[in-house]
């Protein structure tokens, strides 16, 4: 007893430590900041998951859960700024414009397109179909609502949050090099940059993190942002589960960091030390008891049968809300995407599953076949591991800049924004020998080379990178679709357009012309919302571009001191931006940069227009609307009909239990499977599917893990694909850090009846020791 005590009079010093350091960091404060965090999962089963355009890559469960996460910054009487950062592949064009409707209706012109960013992760193990474009929904049987309303209500919701929790406070900015989360993917590409250029680098990728911490100034740190660029392919192209890949790990693993630090949540004697964080209570007493009594009080607790529950059940016994203070902030950690267009995490390099040995370096191909190359991650085989030791390796670099940042932002909050139609931009480059000429970008195109997909994902048939000619038997594939006119073949060339979505219209856009570029002000922090991905030097000549705009001739706005970020994959999606000498080698980002050669020219033309702007007090004009295609949308996806169990079993009854009297070693994993129904008839929103509980006491369970925890798995399956029946199983891999006693599993669920009702149902596995 005197023991624990320590313990929580402990916890209370390092709480009043941590509120009383940011509180003397923030005497003066000079911003309202607000943060907020909402679920975006979205439906976990049935849609095609968005990325690596596999059709065969369809949901069935959940890894970790999905977030929408904002912070704003307001001057106490002047401009503000909001940043939504999505644990999704990419933003959408409509989502943004439903957004932003949504918030005018709620709070008139406070939130605009022009103050408001929303910027994807570029996970690609999220569900698909949001976007408005054909190209992008293809894969997906058209467009899926729930996937695009999850997302909507989730950005809403976040906002709402981070706008009711706006309070005086401060932000610091930090960076430093995170080397070992990312390679070049198209190495043979970077390398036809000139050398003069590639010399100012030490690599070939770019390695900083920048870091903003947000300090409340009654409350201390609330929450951290950064910016990194790799790509969000730890997770593979045949795998099923929702997660939000290394950054969404990252972030979960923060997060909880945090509250373990901060003393308000701690699971066991050993949750502080280093690894995977847990967050449990800790008014919660754990149970210490001897083996032979644990065994005894688990087998007191059979698997119940399944019984009827109410979708709050889930909400209320899910660890973060059921467990969490509600006297303070939550604490709110973003890992935001970058230029990462040629950065994969697959850190090990690229090799051939046949025989091992690497694959070809210009073409990456095995044996003239592209199908054969995959690039290895940290933890390959294992593509679980592979995601936790990337998302681990963000993790600890923000945590070293988060506790050592000391430059605090100050100065005006402002931004510019603008509508760019890049399908027919004129852009003014320099002359070889001298002068300048003017060039034009094209209507969006895609060449061969993308159909090779990349290492972290090929594609099939005979495609490969590197392609700049092309073959018929394709030419006359494609043309069936649209014929590209001579003057875009011009126009586009070196690459060999394999599809000319920017002429195609039928039933409408197959791909995007109009769209958004951003510029946000934070002090002397600069945010370049860009609406694609950027490649390495694309990033980096477009950063030094806005740069020397801002700290150029006599302007004192930032006195030679300015940090500029690129946030990639924000407010829409455009695919690719490589640099003219890249684009020459049509590796897979060439073939992706839709605009032609001059693409990334005509970006850094626009950009400078609005750094001008920004320091010169000027406005820029809005530019051409882009469509809204909601209306227009086609779904093929069919819908849940019903759901049905065996004569005699109920929905949530075990199928599978875990061994009588069964006790498990840390480490190892506890498998329970449930008879149980779509989990597109409730997506569980802010609440669970599958639920880990440690017994207190006697006879009380408490939560301990969830489908938000990186340790436990949720995975769907029916035996066959019209089949009324389905399978629940959940995967428990026991956690170094988790303490003794006795668990058992529990799941969650709603099923469609025959006649269009929906119910809810849980049920749970017989208890187990954990020794």
């Amino acid at each position: 007893m005197m023991v624990r005590l320590i313990k929580m009079i402990s916890s209370l010093i390092l709480i009043l430590l941590l509120l009383e350091n940011g509180r003397g960091i923030t005497s003066a404060s000079n911003y309202l900041i607000g943060l907020g965090s909402y679920d975006i999962t979205g439906p976990a089963a049935d849609v095609n998951m968005m990325g690596y355009a596999n059709m065969e890559q369809i949901a069935s469960g959940v890894h970790f859960r999905l977030r929408a996460r904002t912070f704003i910054v307001a001057e106490p009487k002047g401009n503000r700024v909001v940043f939504v950062n999505l644990d999704a592949c990419m933003a959408s064009q409509i989502v943004t414009i439903k957004v932003l409707e949504r918030l005018k209706a709620r709070y008139g012109d406070l939130y605009t397109e022009n103050n408001v960013a929303i910027s994807g992760i570029h996970t690609h193990a999220g569900p698909g179909g949001y976007l408005q474009y054909i190209v992008y929904i293809v894969t997906s049987l058209g467009f899926v609502r729930q996937s695009f309303d999850a997302l909507v209500d989730g950005i809403e919701q976040s906002i709402i949050q981070a706008h009711d929790s706006l309070q005086p406070g401060s932000i610091y900015v930090n960076k430093g090099e995170l080397l070992d989360a990312g390679v070049n993917r198209s190495p043979s590409a970077h390398l036809n940059n000139p050398a003069e250029e590639r010399s100012k680098y030490k690599y070939d990728v770019d390695k900083n993190m920048t870091l903003l911490k947000f300090i409340d100034d009654e409350w201390g740190p609330v929450g951290s942002f950064n910016w990194f660029a790799t790509h969000g392919t730890s997770m593979s192209r045949t795998n099923s589960l929702i997660s939000g890949d290394n950054k969404g790990a990252a972030a979960r693993f923060m997060e909880d960091w945090f509250d373990q630090e901060s003393g308000e949540q701690l699971f066991s004697d050993e949750s502080k030390a280093s690894g995977i964080p847990r967050r449990v209570s800790n008014i919660i007493p754990i149970v210490r008891n001897n083996h032979h009594e644990l065994r005894e009080l688990a087998a007191s607790f059979q698997s119940s049968s399944g019984k009827l529950a109410t979708r709050f059940m889930s909400l209320a016994r899910r660890v973060r809300s059921s467990l969490r203070r509600a006297d303070r902030p939550r604490f709110v950690s973003a890992f935001c995407q970058s230029n990462c267009g040629d950065v994969s995490p697959n850190v090990l390099g690229t090799f051939c599953i046949d025989t091992g040995l690497p694959c070809d370096f210009n073409h990456s191909t095995c044996g003239r076949k592209n199908e054969l190359c995959y690039g290895r991650g940290p933890g390959y085989p294992d593509e679980f591991e592979s995601t936790r030791v990337i998302g681990d390796r963000q993790f600890k670099k923000a945590v070293e800049l988060f506790n050592k940042a000391s430059e605090q932002l100050k100065g005006t909050v402002d931004y510019r924004h603008s509508y760019v139609d890049f399908s027919k931009l004129e852009v003014t480059i320099p002359k070889q020998g001298g002068g300048t000429e003017i060039v034009k970008t094209c209507p969006a195109a895609m060449g061969f080379a993308f159909a090779a997909g990349t290492t972290d994902g090929p594609g099939a048939f005979d495609f490969k990178q590197g392609d700049d000619e092309g073959n018929a038997f394709w030419r006359l594939v494609r043309n069936l679709l649209k014929t590209p006119k001579q003057e875009q073949v011009d126009c586009q060339h070196p690459k060999p357009i394999l599809l000319d979505t920017g002429e195609m219209k039928k039933p409408y856009d197959w791909a995007p012309s109009i769209l958004p570029v951003q510029i946000l002000r934070i002090g002397q922090l600069v945010i370049l919302s860009v609406p694609g991905e950027f490649s390495t030097m694309a990033g980096r000549r477009l950063r030094d571009a806005v740069r020397t705009v801002l700290t150029s001739g006599d302007s004192k706005e930032f006195d030679g001191n300015v940090h500029v970020v690129i946030a990639g994959l924000t407010n829409t999606y455009s695919q690719y931006i490589t640099t003219f000498e890249e684009y020459q080698i049509q590796r897979y980002e060439g073939a992706s940069t839709l605009y032609g050669p001059h693409t990334l020219s005509a970006y850094i033309q626009e950009f400078k227009k609005l750094a001008a702007a920004l320091i010169s007090g000027l406005s820029v004009q809005s530019g051409p609307q882009p469509p809204d295609l909601l209306d227009k949308q086609i779904s093929l996806l069919a819908p849940v009909v019903m759901d049905a169990t065996p004569l005699g079993v109920k929905f949530g009854d075990v199928s599978k239990d875990v061994p009588k009297n069964s006790t498990f070693k840390r480490g190892e994993n506890v498998t329970v499977v449930f008879w149980s129904a779509c989990p597109r008839n409730d997506l569980m929103t802010e609440g669970t599917f599958a639920l880990v509980e440690i017994l207190q006491g006697k006879d009380s369970w408490v939560p301990a893990y969830d489908d938000d925890d990186f340790c436990l798995r949720f995975i769907w399956s029916r035996p066959a694909k019209l089949s009324t029946r389905s399978h629940a199983t959940i995967q428990w891999i026991i956690p170094e850090k988790a303490a003794s006693g006795v668990y058992r599993i529990r799941h969650f669920g709603a099923a469609k009846h025959l006649l269009g009702s929906v119910k809810h149902f849980t049920g749970s596995s017989s208890a187990f020791v954990v020794a």
